[in-house]
């Protein structure tokens, strides 16, 4: 997008204060606008949405959360109020819940149906952290059947193009895709899409609220340079080979990309420990050290991957699965009761008054109006990043032990 232009002299008299104007610039009379585009960006935006096969697409340089935040907007402006979904689901949700007004109404599997009839949108994430894709068509079925609005997070899936029946813009009305999390992007590289003309004139008049006005050219360009990113055809064969030399230890689902070893109530100390040797996986939930890959991985860092799965499977015995599901507890008059920060040993037996959890991947593993656990506590206390906790402590209301 932007190759051309960068071999140009350039003298910079405007943003960013750098002052090298080649790659990271502003709106220029060459480099087009993103909140209006008329040139190489509307080119690039046309050609996205040919390759997902949307409507229309907008690149986001704010990453995945603005995209639901755009999202939840454009769904509230068509006339929704409730949503259903899962309750692991991405903080950016239930943010955008609480500022938007929406309604989210927490479903599990088999009350599915039942539940899409008593709302007015669903809410899925596809591909979940762990490599899970939901059955994409039987909800999109259930949507037509029962005219509800299918709105999918699937910025882990961004890769998934290539193979329609696991991608979530085969069955979204509106979906995000987290390029820059599975794809070769920079980081905050995203895409928001719509299928439909009229979600996707919300979709424009929602991004133009929630995306930033100084966005990063640098990372608009690599949005379209890793969606046009060619297949990966070897690797996947790779990683399922993998998975089946340990099948008892090694997960792999429906997205080849994420490996997940399981480890048992050692994995935070298998975490370090591979971190101390030059590797850095994705996230540790406690129980399990999840690697992720992409079309990019190198044949070299797959080698690399081999001989750290079969020194976690020779080095750690499988323990008794420690991984917690939170409880979720309803409360009265919750919503104003006096808060406090306690000690996270304090804490247990108390109901939570803020979302917290393990970063990434930054579901609520205790979400507002649950009881603190110990098993709780101990995974927050283990993990190496978490959000909700401020110097170690969580907020809980004040005066009540469950």
């Amino acid at each position: 997008m932007l190759k051309t232009h960068a071999r140009r002299r350039h003298v910079s008299f405007h943003t960013p204060g750098h002052k090298n104007g080649k790659w990271d610039i502003t709106e220029l009379a060459y480099s087009d606008n993103l909140s209006c585009p008329r040139g190489c960006i509307l080119t690039a935006e046309r050609d996205i949405a040919r390759i997902l096969g949307a409507r229309a697409s907008f690149i986001l340089t704010d990453g995945s959360t603005c995209g639901v935040l755009s999202m939840l907007y454009a769904a509230k402006r068509a006339g929704v109020k409730t949503v259903a979904v899962k309750r692991d689901t991405h903080k950016s949700f239930w943010n955008g819940c609480a500022t938007l007004g929406l309604t989210p109404v927490v479903y599990a599997d088999k009350d599915l149906e039942t539940t899409i009839q008593s709302v007015d949108a669903i809410f899925i994430t596809s591909p979940d952290y762990y490599g899970k894709v939901a059955p994409l068509q039987d909800i999109r079925r259930l949507c037509d059947k029962h005219g509800k609005l299918l709105l999918i997070d699937g910025a882990h899936g961004g890769h998934l193009h290539f193979d329609k029946s696991l991608y979530a813009g085969a069955y979204a009305d509106m979906w995000v895709d987290g390029v820059h999390k599975s794809l070769p992007a920079l980081t905050q590289g995203a895409i928001v899409s719509a299928r439909m003309e009229k979600y996707a004139d919300l979709l424009r008049e929602s991004v133009a609220i929630f995306r930033t006005t100084s966005p990063s050219y640098p990372i608009m360009a690599s949005v379209e340079y890793a969606v046009k990113y060619p297949e990966n055809k070897v690797l996947p064969m790779l990683v399922r080979d993998l998975a089946n030399a340990y099948p008892k230890r090694v997960q792999v689902k429906d997205d080849w990309t994420k490996v997940c070893v399981r480890v048992g109530e050692r994995a935070f100390e298998a975490q370090t420990a591979l971190e101390k040797r030059g590797v850095y996986p994705e996230f540790c939930d406690g129980e399990n050290v999840c690697f992720y890959l992409s079309p990019a991985t190198t044949k070299r860092a797959f080698r690399v991957l081999k001989r750290s799965v079969a020194w976690l499977c020779n080095t750690f015995a499988l323990g008794e699965e420690k991984r917690v599901q939170s409880v979720h507890t309803p409360l009265v008059d919750m919503e104003n009761g006096e808060t406090e920060w306690v000690n996270l040993e304090n804490a247990v037996g108390k109901i939570c008054a803020a979302d917290c959890g393990l970063f990434p991947p930054c579901t609520p593993l205790i979400g507002k109006g649950e009881r603190v656990l110990d098993e709780h506590v101990r995974l927050l206390k283990a993990a190496p990043n978490v959000y909700g906790l401020v110097d170690g402590k969580i907020r809980v209301y004040k005066n009540f032990n469950a």
